[in-house]
């Protein structure tokens, strides 16, 4: 038997071991193009301050009210409502109940309690709810809907 000699391994080059980013844990909602149709104001319920909003259309014709501003202070969700489940909200009400802020709850991801309240006085300025004798109670306003459907009809056809 014939020895050979051995070749002696090449030394390991060390490798530097980078990290591997975990995943986000949180999933990052992409928000759909949006038009603004119009941009108003209104007071707070309790008169203390102003706040300014936005009424957005997306790329699919889906409607959206969302709350960008609050002269007063404070926090407030700033995300996009959409605007028929603001509607389906109100019609779910039943005629001898009134509307409150926590009929609203649900529409919000964000936490801020001010948000509901918020958008109660939007609803008010805009017509979809009016208020009755009871402080912090409202109800449906009869064609206030159907008002503000039409004032978004004629904000798109001004805007297209």
């Amino acid at each position: 038997m014939i020895k050979t000699p051995m070749k002696k391994a090449a030394p390991k080059k060390s490798v530097k071991k980078v990290p591997v980013k975990k995943a986000a844990k949180k999933s990052v909602k992409v928000e759909p193009l949006m038009q603004i149709l119009a941009t108003s104001k209104c007071q707070t319920l309790s008169g203390k301050s102003t706040l300014t909003y936005q009424i957005a259309i997306d790329d699919k014709e889906n409607i959206f009210l969302r709350i960008t501003g609050n002269d007063g202070g404070g926090f407030w969700s700033k995300e996009y409502v959409l605007l028929s489940a603001i509607i389906n909200t109100i019609e779910s009400v039943p005629d001898n109940q009134s509307i409150t802020s926590v009929h609203f709850l649900r529409l919000f991801v964000g936490k801020s309690q001010n948000s509901y309240g918020f958008l109660l006085a939007i609803l008010l300025k805009e017509g979809l709810l009016e208020a009755l004798e009871k402080k912090r109670q409202y109800r449906k306003s009869e064609s206030g809907i159907d008002k503000f459907l039409a004032k978004i009809d004629e904000l798109k056809s001004s805007k297209g």
